[in-house]
């Protein structure tokens, strides 16, 4: 019975433990910077999510996340009857709290919930959201900028406003993109990704952005661990809210989804770099047959199309790295070589509509002794 007892307590320990079950999200630093990973669009029962703001930090200490914002509708309020809040930095400050000594970073923010347009935007870095409760559509952005915020336009392409499921700028959205309301714009937003989205960031000099948008449970909504919520990586010179704001603000972010990495190239080959890495290569016996072993040192499985000069012994042009794991590959050289590179078309990852990085992964080959 003892035996029984501590299987199974042993079993318990292990379910619960993140790194054991491998929900937490990794990512590499790049060169000059700490990548740190956020959610900066989430909700509580302090608008209409369903859950209180302490399991937003649990979720997000669990995931491994460095910050997270509970953006609360400032307009929709269905829960004000059970849960009366007249201040609307109340999940903030419970969220502060509750991840007091803890690695993570809470920042104050809100959603702006109104028709299209403008449809909804999130402000993080706010001071006090209080003085968000304004009734001019436009005026609210002013308010958001008096405050120093980071704003950013969420879910463009969202169904619910936009019936096609495209994302377009319209007349409003063109007059806050002329007096500098709009700093960001959301390519991912829980489920979905948008081209379009992704386009307006770069004709208008936008950061990219992801989130979850989480209401209910994480675990119950990305199926973690095999699942995984979306997340924006920000690149900043160290672990501040004040660095992130700036990193924010420079536009040096990529967005985390479903397996893909969406960013603009000169951001976004730093981070393939180092998350594709050569752990080892030596030729087999005496033939010209290279083995290559490449480790994937992030969360994300990596599609990878050969363009390079060389085929594959065992291997179609086109392959997957597994996420947090070693692929083998075995490189027909032709003649033993000292070093050489390996080229891949990254597929799971994007800089434009419709394109992909080129990734150069140089190659030393171990010599015999």
């Amino acid at each position: 019975m003892r035996v029984i007892l501590f299987l199974c307590s042993l079993s318990l320990l292990f379910a619960h433990d993140p790194h054991k079950q491998g929900r937490v999200l990794i990512y590499p630093d790049i060169p000059g910077y700490i990548t740190l990973k956020a959610d900066l669009h989430q909700h509580t029962v302090f608008s209409d999510g369903e859950v209180w703001p302490t399991i937003r930090v649990e979720e997000a200490l669990k995931d491994g996340l460095d910050a997270i914002s509970l953006t609360e509708h400032l307009e929709y309020q269905p829960h004000k009857n059970d849960i009366p809040h007249p201040d609307r930095n109340r999940a903030f400050a419970l969220a502060v709290a509750a991840a007091k000594e803890k690695k993570l970073i809470v920042v104050n923010g809100s959603e702006i919930t109104r028709r299209m347009p403008p449809g909804h935007s999130n402000a993080v870095f706010l001071s006090d959201a209080n003085k968000m409760l304004i009734a001019d559509s436009v005026e609210v952005f002013r308010e958001a900028k008096r405050q120093g915020a980071f704003v950013f336009w969420n879910h463009p392409h969202w169904i619910g406003q936009m019936k096609d499921g495209t994302a377009k700028l319209t007349e409003v959205h063109k007059a806050l993109l002329k007096e500098r309301l709009l700093d960001g714009i959301e390519v991912v937003n829980e489920d979905s990704y948008s081209d379009e989205a992704l386009q307006i960031a770069l004709d208008h000099n936008l950061t990219m952005m992801g989130s979850s948008d989480i209401h209910g449970l994480i675990d119950w909504q990305y199926n973690v661990p095999e699942g995984r919520r979306p997340v924006t990586l920000i690149f900043a010179t160290s672990r501040t809210d004040s660095a992130m704001k700036e990193a924010l603000f420079a536009r040096r972010t990529v967005v985390s989804f479903n397996n893909t990495l969406i960013g603009r190239e000169e951001i976004l080959l730093p981070l393939l770099v180092r998350s594709l890495t050569v752990e080892s290569a030596a030729y087999s016996g005496k033939t010209s047959v290279l083995t290559v072993k490449l480790r994937n040192n992030t969360s994300s499985d990596l599609i990878l199309q050969n363009t390079g000069d060389y085929l594959f012994y065992d291997n179609i042009s086109v392959l997957t790295a597994p996420a947090n794991s070693v692929t083998t590959l075995r490189v027909k050289t032709m003649q033993n070589l000292a070093s050489l590179q390996l080229k891949f078309t990254v597929l799971s990852a994007v800089t434009a509509p419709k394109t992909h990085p080129t990734l150069v992964i140089p190659v030393t080959v171990k010599t015999e002794k």
